[in-house]
């Protein structure tokens, strides 16, 4: 460990010490490791995300595949065949199927791990995907200058220059940039899925030493010192403080470039490496790559563990059974008198034990593994062919990046999903708007594009269509709409860059975007900004605003204002907010007051996000009063804040409503009809975001994660209810009716939770809070998660894993989705536009959100089913096959003699019964695709865990144990009146076991294709042609130990009284199954058969009709604040104006000065 510099204050807990261009102090503490061994402080900028290395792969694979109980007890088993004494079958019975079983896995799992780019085009292997990044290159400051490195060379204390655009490839501390005031601008879709921009600054200290002269020459000598806090994963808190020419600086936030941030409109920035590879705080936030298993397969280990007792329980029995035949009847006999010789009865009975626990090991179902391996992977190509599910316009189709996750994926009760480039295309668009009364926009799919060539300016992508409006600009017929686009175009935080001739936006929040650039295209340019002036082209003229006071964005104001001096000098209050913040401040005489309510109700019942545009007028006395107290209350060292806001709030009364407008959030193609699905089939589904309140809010009605009635539980009242004793909530129900019903819908809880970050790091250390928590969403329609981190995205997962028996889903775009995906029980990534990390860490890849609709409804479903089916006919079959040998030894003196010879033992399984329950499990299906969408509720069985629990199980055991009696007592009971010996015995009782397992199947299987015919009748052949070739007379010349049932089959196969038997004993066994189904005919529900007779699709209704409007307000959508501080400093001006040509007016501005030199820096309350 580093020492601590004296200079360090002691209890900070900065511990971390970075050295600039120091790397002889860092590289000796390097972080190395051997295996799972670790040692060193600082860690390389190496990503690993693959599982297994060339020394940790066997070790590893194995330790996995003994996890499993019957693989353990299988090589335990092999050991004891190794000993003479006990053995009573050949050892390669059961050690080819466990190196086959062990194999298999294996090469999967390493095939996963290492494999090429197969189904999904866009996605590659955990170890290609890792070297991609390693290999991407970056600038770093050596003793020669700056040199091109790849980001797997980057250390700790490295300076590093970042160019326009780059990726930033660890965490950084900002030395300087290229901008003025050492800004810098990064879009963080990587972290938080937000795309509007968020800045950066370096310290005064740093940007004014090292930018007063050639950069590069200037951070070669530097020597500052970091200490900040060890690595962790908070994304959004940083502390530290650099020490450089004897001064100590604080460092935060603000001034810190976190790795996967994407540099924008900055041409280059310089930065300090503090955090690296596994440090650095997203990769903190990913999570340990986590083996996951199957409630079905967890369930299954259970029930090995349970026939592994009762093995052993009845092996003990049948070993007491040995020492008393040995101690009471052998000494009366003589022949068994020699046979056991000196031995006494305890140690026959010893031997015994172990020879019964080999002898009854294929109750245990080892070749089981095998076919669910194949099964799965089968189902894993289905998952990966559905054309349903491939996505045309970028090639890619669906894939299952696990084989062993396929039954999860109809069990899901809990769905937890991102909401940027999740649920949304993170597009907002301008549809509609209402000016002086009237309603602008038509928002059918029939609507006419508008012919914008008029425009010099326009860029295209505009969504609204309405010729009226348009041509109303354009003749100045209407000065109301004039007003209201000159608002859109001033009142805004939005930066401007030029590119090819036009302007480029990038703004605080995707609302002030969409407004700013559907002005521009209807002939309002916000061309370009300087401290205390803003440049507008309106229908081709060009206007010179001077800006006197930036009134900023907060969440609590839930508005913005600009007060500019308009180019014939009278003062306007430019205004913009949500419409109950905006409503409350209007003059009493507004006009259109009644048109804007109704306009507000239309809008919400489309689903759009409303926003108010409002005016005043300014006197120059109540500018001049106003501006003093501004200054007065801008140098006040208390209370500053609430001066502000008062003086906010009183400048931002007696407003004049102008208009308002209607953003479309624009949804990914059938969500909404997907989430609607999804509910009806009973999952709760959860939307984690780290957007604000208001934009959850709006994409959670949009998407029908809520009904238009749905009650908000948030804040207080959350708070309230999760304290009480008891918490819940009352809501209205209908009586619930039977899941098949198709004349009656029951309705859901028509309440929601909204809860942020704050209180969830409440919920997280209180473990009675968080359970109450998840007790209570289970009431809830569903939940909405604000303004979490990805390490809190992970513990919402938990939490719910913890406090419910649910099965989860996580399904994420982005890198801060990772550690979620990690942790659900499913993890699903879609491709979207933030990268490739959460495909490459989760266990199902799709294109689009739609497609987990099919996912789960048809494949899920089908796979949990087939899965379900197939173990309870394994378990079945393999038991009642087993079960024989112990009614046997009530007839052969409990001396573990077999029933069966040794390789009908082997090859049951592997080849006598295995095709048609691998068939049941591939191909099986009780309803079409088409049913299985059309009718949600089927996928709760899955949910209930129907097909496969503890009641089921005891009865298929229970019925096996009957299965085996029949077969063992009725041809011992038939045959021992004839002349068979006890070969002949043998036969029966084999070929009774396969047309009862063949049968059994027969019934099981209810979606018959051509190979499921095949499969019956090749292994009924195989079996009859194999026991001939193995009771053949050359096999038993040449190997008289191992092939010992010469001519058994021979006289078998053509004695009518073995065949007669064997019938007899078939219909007996299986006559309880045939029963059962009869009854399950007779007694079913009527209601159950509708879903195959109706063949009418479900109508689910456009997004954009509601029932009951809510008005929602769109604005506030970014984390933080807006650049208002950056607009009255003057340290935002970052747009150029091309020359203009062609236009004259009085008030044109000098159009030859692209961009104004930036002011000196002013206080942030100080009006311009």
């Amino acid at each position: 460990m580093a020492k601590k510099d004296p200079a360090s204050s002691e209890g900070t807990g900065m511990t971390w010490q970075v050295r600039a261009n120091s790397r002889y102090f860092h590289k000796p503490m390097e972080r190395k490791s051997f295996l799972c061994f670790h040692w060193g402080r600082y860690a390389n900028n190496l990503v690993r995300s693959y599982k297994y290395t060339a020394l940790t792969f066997l070790p590893l694979t194995l330790y996995e595949q003994f996890q499993r109980a019957a693989n353990f007890f299988f090589l335990l088993i092999v050991a004891l065949q190794c000993v003479p004494a006990v053995t009573t079958i050949p050892w390669y019975i059961t050690m080819l199927p466990l190196l086959t079983v062990l194999t298999m896995r294996g090469a999967k799992d390493l095939h996963t791990d290492l494999r090429v780019t197969c189904f999904f085009r866009s996605s590659q292997g955990r170890r290609r995907s890792d070297a991609k990044v390693n290999r991407r290159a970056c600038d770093i400051l050596t003793d020669q200058g700056f040199s091109t490195a790849q980001w797997k060379d980057i250390c700790v204390g490295d300076v590093l220059r970042i160019h326009k655009d780059e990726v930033i490839p660890a965490d950084l501390v900002l030395l300087c940039s290229s901008e003025p005031h050492s800004l810098c601008y990064v879009e963080t879709a990587d972290i938080d899925g937000e795309t509007n921009l968020k800045f950066r600054q370096a310290l005064d200290l740093t940007h004014t030493e090292l930018t007063s002269g050639p950069i590069e020459e200037l951070l070669l000598p530097f020597d500052g010192v970091v200490w900040c806090e060890e690595p962790n994963g908070r994304l959004y808190s940083f502390r530290g403080e650099l020490q450089w020419r004897g001064q100590c600086h604080l460092l935060d936030t603000e001034h810190i470039l976190l790795r996967g941030t994407v540099l924008r409109n900055t041409d280059a920035a310089y930065g300090l490496a503090v955090y690296t590879g596994s440090d650095s705080k997203i990769l903190r936030n990913c999570g340990r790559l986590k083996v996951k298993k199957t409630r079905v397969e967890r369930f299954l280990n259970k029930v090995v563990v349970m026939i592994v007792v009762c093995l052993l329980t009845v092996t003990l029995l049948l070993a007491v059974g040995t020492g008393l035949f040995e101690h009471l009847v052998s000494p009366h006999i003589e022949v068994l008198s020699a046979i056991r010789g000196n031995s006494t009865a305890a140690y026959r009975g010893f031997l015994n034990f172990w020879g019964y626990i080999i002898l009854l090991s294929p109750s245990m179902p080892l070749s089981l593994y095998i076919t669910f391996e194949l099964i799965h992977v089968v189902h894993c190509l289905f998952i990966g062919w559905d054309i349903e599910m491939y996505w045309e316009e970028r090639d890619q189709p669906a894939q299952a990046r696990t084989t062993s996750l396929n039954e999860e994926l109809g069990q899901v009760s809990h769905l937890l999903s991102d909401k940027t480039g999740t649920l949304t295309q993170n597009r907002l668009l301008f549809r509609q708007c209402c000016v002086g009364g009237c309603i602008y926009g038509d928002i059918t799919e029939n609507s006419k594009p508008l012919d914008l060539s008029w425009n010099r300016f326009s860029c295209g992508g505009l969504r609204f269509s309405d010729q009226q409006l348009v041509d109303r600009l354009r003749e100045r017929s209407c000065s109301e709409s004039r007003e209201f686009f000159t608002a859109l175009s001033l009142c805004h935080t939005v930066m401007s860059e030029w590119k090819d001739g036009l302007p480029r936006y990038q703004a605080a929040s995707p609302d002030e975007e969409a407004l700013v650039c559907a002005a521009r295209e209807l002939g309002w340019v916000f061309l370009s900004r300087t401290r205390d002036s803003l440049t507008v082209s309106e229908m081709g003229f060009t206007r010179l605003y001077h800006l006197l006071a930036l009134l900023d964005f907060s969440s609590k104001r839930r508005r913005m204002s600009v007060l500019v001096r308009t180019p014939e000098g009278d003062l306007k209050l430019y205004c913009k907010g949500a419409d109950v913040v905006i409503l409350e401040r209007l003059r009493k005489d507004n006009p259109h007051q009644q048109s804007i309510e109704q306009a507000l109700e239309v809008f919400a019942q489309s689903c759009l996000r409303t926003l108010c545009v409002a005016v005043r007028s300014v006197s120059e006395a109540q500018w001049t009063e106003w501006s003093h107290a501004l200054s007065q209350a801008a140098m006040a060292t208390s209370h500053r804040e609430t001066m502000l806001e008062e003086l906010y709030h009183h400048m931002e009364k007696e407003l004049m409503m102008l208009g308002v407008t209607a953003i479309e959030d624009r949804l990914q193609e059938g969500v909404p009809e997907t989430i609607s699905s999804l509910r009806k089939a009973g999952m709760k589904v959860w939307v984690l975001t780290g957007d604000k309140t208001e934009t959850a809010v709006n994409v959670g009605y949009s998407c029908k994660l809520m009904d238009p009635d749905t009650a908000l539980l948030q804040g207080e009242e959350l708070r309230q209810l999760l304290q009480s004793p008891t918490p819940g909530v009352s809501f209205q129900k209908n009586k619930e009716t039977l899941v098949w019903n198709t004349d009656k819908m029951s309705r859901s809880s028509k309440a929601a939770i909204v809860i942020d970050g704050f209180q969830l790091a409440e919920l997280t250390k209180a473990p009675e809070m968080g359970a109450r928590f998840v007790s209570l969403s289970n009431q809830c329609q569903s939940v909405l998660c604000c303004r979490v981190t990805p390490a809190q995205k992970a513990e919402v997962v938990e939490l719910v894993k913890k406090y419910s028996s649910s099965v989860t889903l996580a399904i994420g775009d982005g890198a801060n989705d990772v550690n979620m995906i990690k942790t659900a029980h499913i993890g699903v990534g879609l491709c979207g536009v933030e990268g490739g990390q959460a495909v490459q860490n989760a266990d199902f890849a799709l294109a689009q959100f739609s497609f987990l609709r099919r996912l789960l409804l048809v494949h899920g479903r089908w796979s949990y089913r087939r899965i379900c089916s197939f173990l309870r006919y394994f378990l079945y079959k393999t038991t009642c096959f087993a079960l024989v040998h112990i009614w046997y030894s009530l007839y052969n003196g409990f001396s573990a003699q077999p029933m069966y010879e040794s390789w009908f033992i082997a090859l049951y399984t592997v080849l006598y019964t295995s095709l048609p329950i691998q068939c049941l499990g591939i191909f099986e299906k009780d309803m079409s695709a088409e049913s299985s969408l059309q009718w949600p509720d089927a996928y709760s069985a899955g949910q209930r865990q129907e097909h496969l629990n503890l009641p089921i199980l005891c009865a298929t055991l229970l019925y096996s144990i009957y299965t085996s009696v029949i077969v063992f007592f009725f041809p011992v009971c038939v045959l021992k009146y004839s002349d068979a010996d006890y070969q002949t015995l043998a036969v029966t009782v084999e070929m009774s076991v396969v047309f009862i397992a063949t049968v059994e199947i027969i019934l099981e299987t209810k979606f018959w294709t051509k190979y499921n015919f095949a499969a019956v009748l090749l292994c009924l052949g195989l079996f009859f042609i194999s026991t001939l070739i193995l009771h053949s007379p050359r096999l038993f010349t040449t190997f008289p130990h191992d092939y010992i049932f010469y001519g058994a089959s021979q006289n078998g196969f053509v004695n009518p009284v073995v065949w007669l038997t064997v019938f007899l004993t078939t219909c007996t066994a299986v006559l309880p199954s045939i029963t059962v189904r009869a009854l399950n005919v007779v007694l079913a529900n009527p209601n159950k058969r509708k879903i195959h007779s109706l063949r009418e699709p479900v109508e689910l209704q456009s997004y954009f009709r509601r029932g009951a409007p809510h008005r929602r307000s769109s604005y506030a959508v970014s984390q933080g604040k807006g650049f208002g501080k950056l607009m009255t400093l003057g340290r935002g001006d970052h747009s150029t104006t091309p020359p203009l040509v062609g236009m004259a007016t009085t008030d044109r501005v000098n159009a030859n000065s692209p961009k104004t030199a930036p002011s000196e820096a002013a206080d942030s309350g100080k009006p311009s």
